[in-house]
């Protein structure tokens, strides 16, 4: 890893180069409509959520305190992301889900301050197939989470998250995101 400005890390491989470019092009406001499907039985649930990227640079608190709570080097994430939503049953219009989550990205780990299923902080194993495609996956209390984001242009982006437990694929879930106030 090489010091960028001010004694700070900055993105020096192909993975932390698109990571940061892929962080800066999605921050802003989004309306994701998503569905989630239980495998085998199929039921689904229908979900809506206003999420709010911020594109977070080396260096910030936020990235700092990320960096300590997995116990590397305050300065040691290239760039980041911090994202806040607040969902809804898409049927019942019932709150489902209101929070935010950080990520901060060093090699090809991208690094959380929480989980999907869990509050504690987790890492994820990233690639990107194509530059405007971003893959995760992300392993605790027995279940993997397979992540495929996908920038759609500059105004949508789809996700893909299939849940496995025990080798069984039990959710997948599937996204359609629309950018919102710009």
């Amino acid at each position: 890893m090489t010091k960028g400005l001010q004694g700070f890390p900055s993105a020096s491989t192909t993975e932390e180069l698109l990571v940061a470019k892929f962080f800066r092009v999605s921050a802003g406001n989004w309306l994701s409509e998503r569905r989630y499907y239980t495998l085998p039985d199929g039921d689904t649930q229908e979900v809506v959520s206003e999420i709010g990227i911020q594109f977070l640079e080396s260096g910030c608190l936020e990235l700092q305190e990320l960096a300590l709570l997995h116990g590397l080097e305050a300065f040691a994430l290239t760039c980041g992301s911090k994202i806040e939503w607040e969902s809804r049953d898409s049927v019942t219009g019932k709150k489902a889900s209101k929070g935010s989550t950080l990520f901060g990205a060093l090699g090809n780990i991208l690094y959380r301050d929480r989980g999907f299923a869990t509050s504690k902080p987790i890492t994820a194993i990233y690639h990107f197939p194509h530059p405007n495609t971003l893959c995760l996956k992300t392993e605790y209390q027995g279940s993997v989470f397979e992540e495929e984001i996908k920038l759609v242009g500059d105004k949508y982006r789809t996700r893909q998250t299939i849940i496995s437990r025990a080798g069984e694929q039990v959710t997948i879930g599937q996204y359609l995101e629309k950018r919102i106030r710009v």
